[in-house]
């Protein structure tokens, strides 16, 4: 059998996706399930999407009540600014899938808190909206598991792909034995 011409049009290609990260805000954080595996796999992905030169946008939730961005991502977003808004669907940020447009992205990748609120509006605003949304399902969480775990089905219900932060670098490398693929791959040990 022939290796097909064409790859199937939901993976990955850094040439249409974004890394949006949703509300990661401290103060949040810390009575989500799971934090720490949620800034470890954010982190990742936000290391990869650097090295493949992937846009980045990341977003606050009410910072004046809910603080900044968790400190660790902070200092690997340096130089991007927060899209701070007060609605739970990242719709609600002004012109943000405006800027997404202009910016030529069809794919979104979603990672952030809360995954059964803003994550969860958010990714069904985007789908509607006619984008692709990939939910890395180890960089989102919610405060109780259930609600996490619906959340995932409800969205993966209404055609948003459930993936991995690992799953989603590699399918943004395509190919290995690169420059990249190397340091992608010191990024996901």
């Amino acid at each position: 059998m022939e290796a097909p011409s064409e790859r199937n049009k939901i993976i990955l290609s850094r040439k249409k996706s974004a890394l949006l990260l949703i509300d990661i805000q401290e103060k949040i954080l810390a009575v989500m399930n799971n934090p720490e595996q949620v800034v470890t796999n954010s982190l990742k992905l936000i290391k990869g999407f650097k090295t493949l030169n992937i846009p980045i946008f990341y977003t606050e939730q009410y910072p004046k009540g809910l603080g900044s961005t968790a400190e660790p991502l902070l200092h690997e977003l340096e130089g991007l600014s927060p899209i701070q808004k007060m609605s739970f669907s990242c719709s609600g940020a002004g012109n943000f899938f405006t800027r997404l447009i202009d910016n030529n992205v069809s794919q979104v990748v979603i990672a952030g808190i809360e995954c059964h609120v803003c994550v969860q509006q958010t990714a069904l605003d985007l789908i509607v909206s006619g984008f692709q949304v990939d939910v890395a399902a180890d960089s989102v969480s919610s405060r109780k598991e259930i609600d996490y775990r619906i959340a995932l089905d409800r969205m993966r219900a209404h055609k948003i792909e459930i993936s991995t932060s690992e799953a989603i670098l590699f399918e943004l490398l395509n190919v290995c034995g690169t420059d990249e693929f190397r340091e992608i791959s010191k990024i996901i040990r």
